[in-house]
């Protein structure tokens, strides 16, 4: 392999995890595509590639709607709320948001991607994400030009509401995810009634390997009952460890609880409040931050 050819595709490894990351939510998945467009990449020649960009971008998308039929049959079976793999902006870590995925990768706007059909994801990811023009999208998803001009026209429409609206402060931020920590492991709820929006919402994914709420919480009070009930069976209290960090460009925490599970917790807040908590708990999701782990002395 030339070295210009490795350099050529090292120069588009970021965009190309970023695109499968947003197309499958999922780190292993998306590593696993771009090590197999690194193999068609090897059987080319570079010199007869006009715009290796769109080659490649071309190729991930392919692999990536090859992935999602069956991703989406599993889906179908999925114990409880489904949640994207939490991505970490974390030094210990080889694969962070800003290093290999890139910004605006927040839990609402992948839930959302998550509700438009493969084609309409792969059209809004390709020209609004990564601003390929219509006639490379049309290549890559072999459609026509006001094909996919549509595909993209509907995709914005229903995501549009899912963009983040709000930047608090790094103070706010800090003082609401400590402030619900320790609210939501002691069982104070009145504390917690001053944290949450009065809509918020909590999602937690423990896809039937770890309990978790089999569906969203609605409402702060009945987020308030929910773990009032945890703290009333005992399954709460203080963590073996944690660590503060950034999740899918939210405020959070990864942590290991007190009953060994390990988990990540991201928070959406708007207005000086909570109106919304990831939480993932299932292991598999889990399994590219254990590198973090071991640079604990916890693997």
């Amino acid at each position: 392999m030339p070295a210009d050819s490795l350099q050529i595709f090292e120069q588009q490894r970021r965009r190309l995890t970023g695109l499968a990351y947003r197309m499958l939510g999922a780190v292993s998945d998306a590593e696993d595509v771009v090590q197999d467009a690194w193999l068609r990449w090897q059987r080319v020649e570079p010199t007869e590639i006009a715009n290796p960009q769109a080659w490649l971008s071309t190729v991930v998308t392919r692999l990536c709607l090859d992935r999602l039929k069956e991703a989406r049959r599993r889906r179908e079976t999925y114990v409880g709320a489904w949640l994207p793999e939490p991505l970490l902006e974390d030094p210990e870590l080889a694969m962070t948001p800003e290093a290999e995925v890139g910004r605006d990768v927040s839990f609402a706007l992948m839930l959302a991607l998550e509700r438009l059909s493969p084609l309409e994801r792969a059209a809004f990811i390709l020209h609004d994400v990564f601003e390929l023009d219509f006639a490379e999208v049309a290549a890559a998803l072999e459609r026509s030009e006001a094909a996919c001009r549509q595909l993209a026209s509907r995709a914005r429409g229903r995501l549009r509401a899912e963009r983040p609206r709000f930047t608090p402060s790094s103070e706010e931020r800090a003082f609401l995810v400590q402030a619900f920590l320790e609210a939501s492991r002691s069982g104070d709820t009145q504390r917690l009634q001053g944290l949450l929006s009065e809509g918020a919402v909590l999602h937690s994914d423990g896809g039937g390997r770890k309990p978790a709420a089999l569906n969203p919480i609605l409402g702060r009070e009945k987020i308030c009952r929910f773990f009032a009930g945890l703290d009333r069976k005992g399954k709460t209290g203080p963590p073996r460890w944690t660590r503060r960090t950034t999740i899918n460009g939210l405020p959070g925490c990864v942590s290991v609880e007190a009953d060994g599970t390990l988990q990540t917790s991201a928070f959406e807040i708007a207005n000086g409040r909570i109106v919304a908590i990831y939480t993932v708990r299932n292991p598999d999701k889990l399994t590219h931050l254990l590198p973090l782990l071991e640079a604990e002395g916890l693997g």
